[in-house]
């Protein structure tokens, strides 16, 4: 995955301020943060060309083992830029290449845990989607508004809001717009945990740094096992898991594990 050329639609001039902010903390976590408080963290092109550019960059670094992504205290995501869409034409849609900007997300080998507070609507919740833990607060909510504007979701909101949730609550939310709540998005199954408005961010990094602590080779199988076997038969994943547990075996880690488990002391895992 290449991230989108100089004269791509979605490669926008840096503003003064940048839209996304990224900080490498201590044990192997880095946090991303939607930084357009101006605009309710709406997914501007700019802000999409960057989450591209990042999520790229963090997915080929061997220092990072999970990161978290937040909008911030007050909202996560309000959605599309809706003015850059206003005079479009379904020409101009599909040379954005959505799908190219938010492949280095969905594609990324390292866990991703959103931390959402207030609301992720829209591209906001198709974004939160993306990720592979959803941490919410109690005053979060979540909704795909598309067809109150006469238009649907674009980057993947029927699809895995519908693999999330099943068919009959995935039709409410997309047929009428109406948002749910984080504890109805957590009976639903579209929410992970919920928390104390003030916690989201500290139980989330707190989880990341459980994860990051893992084995990462374990981990990155055991993601792409996941996704890998949702849309294929199960006899098919069981052989998915088969293999991926058996490559494994081979790994330094799962000596240093079992060694450290019989041992009865902390395991101190390397990645290889």
């Amino acid at each position: 995955m290449q991230t989108p050329p100089d004269n791509h639609p979605l490669k926008a001039e840096d503003s003064a301020e940048p839209e996304l902010l990224v900080e490498h903390l201590p044990d192997g976590v880095a946090l991303v943060r939607l930084h357009r408080p101006q605009a309710t963290n709406a997914l501007s092109l700019s802000l999409q060309a960057a989450l591209s550019r990042t999520f790229l960059a963090l997915g080929q670094d061997a220092a990072v083992r999970c990161i978290v992504l937040t909008g911030g205290d007050k909202v996560f995501a309000a959605g599309g830029d809706i003015k850059s869409m206003d005079d479009c034409g379904p020409i101009e849609i599909l040379q954005r290449h959505t799908e190219r900007v938010w492949a280095p997300i969905e594609k990324c080998p390292k866990p991703i845990i959103a931390a959402v507070c207030g609301y992720a609507f829209g591209g906001g919740a198709e974004l939160a989607m993306h990720c592979d833990i959803i941490v919410a607060g109690q005053g979060a909510s979540f909704a795909q508004p598309e067809i109150r504007i006469g238009i649907m979701p674009g980057i993947g909101g029927t699809q895995r809001l519908v693999r999330a949730v099943g068919k009959f609550n995935a039709m409410r939310i997309l047929l009428t717009g109406r948002p749910v709540s984080a504890a109805e998005a957590q009976l639903m199954g579209l929410v992970s945990l919920v928390v104390e408005d003030a916690q989201v961010l500290d139980e989330a990094l707190k989880m990341a740094r459980q994860i990051a602590a893992m084995p990462p080779l374990a981990v990155e199988q055991i993601k792409e096992v996941v996704i890998a076997g949702m849309d294929a038969s199960l006899d098919t994943a069981l052989m998915l898991e088969r293999k991926a547990n058996q490559i494994l075996f081979a790994t330094r880690d799962q000596k240093e594990g079992m060694n450290a488990f019989i041992e009865k002391r902390p395991a101190r895992f390397e990645g290889r």
